[in-house]
């Protein structure tokens, strides 16, 4: 038995297709394409709600599956390969592709992301997190709902909606406007930092390379700060390490100082929020951000009042180690939290509210003495910074 895969786009059905639609025993799709180009006479199958792979594979004989868009970009070809089916493919534009051209946008840096039978977050913070980036989105998981967790992040949004019926259309506004609509499935989401950027040439599709090309735990002078402010890049390398950062994870970056921990997490694909409560290091992080090309949404005023108003974060970084912050931190619900102490005397309460919070803690001092270069090919050692660094990782 074989399987044959047609992708459709708004054109209807491509040259040939018609005969093989004639000779199927089985036609399978969902609703609006079955009722659009299927005849009553034909044994149908719904996959509105999901590929029914397994009734596919019982099929009797010749069988059809209706896409939209290309099968083999998030589309039903891989769940019939994992089955050893015979497939033939008959691919057409992509909808992400043919979106991006309404638009009248390249698309070959538009990071692509699902929200159909996934975790939506991950979805929400690579939308957070970069420049262009399309959703195929799915019922709870939609322009409405994306548009609601993206507030305080500047993002406009393009939903094409009934995609591939003739009653498409294309919408452009902003998330305020975006999540007070009601909007008609199928439908899909592209989300940009820009209405009239066209994205950077690169030899890399898909988005910004991560890791950066220029590597992590960068040195304090890629960071504008103060006098006192600022982390040791071997500290922070450690911090990266733990927090784990990446595309589709939210990191909170608390007592930000210069924002270098949330600029570099940020560089590594993550979504971030910094949180800091002084307005002269406000203006820095902003700048910091802008510099290395990231975009980092700032929440300023005290840490313990400003956090419990933040979307849930996947990992936070604590750049102090006061109770009522770190306390405040601990109960976000983060899978990891690293904490700068740099006090032997708070080792203990911060180890004991991390603990109390359910989480597993580990944790070092760290030394830090940098090489120096001394008159004619000498090199010495300058006088070692200490500190202490605390991670937890939820039990």
């Amino acid at each position: 038995m074989t399987v044959t895969v047609i992708g459709l786009d708004r054109q209807g059905l491509p040259p040939g297709a018609g005969s093989v639609l004639a000779q199927a025993r089985l036609v399978v799709g969902p609703k609006h394409l079955l009722d659009r180009h299927v005849t009553p006479d034909k044994e149908t199958l719904d996959s509105s709600g999901g590929l029914p792979v397994d009734e596919v594979a019982r099929a009797a004989g010749p069988t059809v599956l209706l896409v939209s868009g290309d099968p083999g970009h998030f589309g039903d070809l891989r769940a019939l390969r994992e089955r050893k089916l015979d497939v033939i493919v008959w691919p057409t534009v992509t909808d992400v592709q043919r979106m991006a051209a309404l638009v009248r946008r390249p698309w070959d840096d538009i990071t692509v992301v699902s929200a159909r039978g996934r975790d939506f977050q991950q979805a929400v913070n690579v939308c957070r997190a970069r420049q262009a980036v399309a959703v195929l989105t799915a019922p709870g998981a939609g322009p409405a709902e994306l548009a609601r967790e993206l507030h305080g992040w500047r993002r406009n949004i393009a939903v094409l909606e009934q995609v591939g019926t003739p009653a498409e259309r294309l919408s452009i506004l902003d998330v305020t406007e975006a999540e007070r609509r009601s909007w008609q499935e199928p439908n899909l989401v592209l989300c940009l930092a820009s209405l009239d950027g066209i994205g950077q040439d690169s030899w890399f599709a898909g988005g910004p390379v991560v890791p950066p090309v220029d590597g992590w735990a960068l040195d304090e002078s890629a960071f504008a700060t103060r006098s006192g402010v600022g982390t040791a890049p071997q500290v922070r390398a450690l911090a990266l390490a733990k927090l784990a950062p990446r595309p589709g994870a939210l990191v909170w970056d608390v007592c930000a100082g210069s924002g270098a921990i949330g600029i570099e997490s940020a560089r590594l694909g993550a979504a971030v929020i910094a949180v800091e409560a002084d307005s002269g290091l406000c203006v820095r992080i902003v700048a910091n951000a802008g510099a290395h090309g990231v975009d980092v949404r700032l929440a300023d005023g005290e840490p313990a009042r400003v956090v419990p108003t933040l979307p849930r974060p996947d990992a936070v970084f604590i750049g102090s180690s006061a109770p009522d912050v770190v306390r405040a931190c601990a109960g976000a619900g983060a899978a990891r939290v690293v904490v700068v102490v740099p006090e032997l005397d708070r080792l203990g309460g911060t180890r004991r509210a991390l603990v109390d919070a359910g989480y597993a803690v580990g944790g070092c001092q760290l030394s830090v003495a940098d090489l120096v270069e001394l008159p004619g090919d000498g090199v010495g050692v300058a006088p070692a910074s200490s500190t202490f660094l605390l991670w937890g990782v939820r039990a």
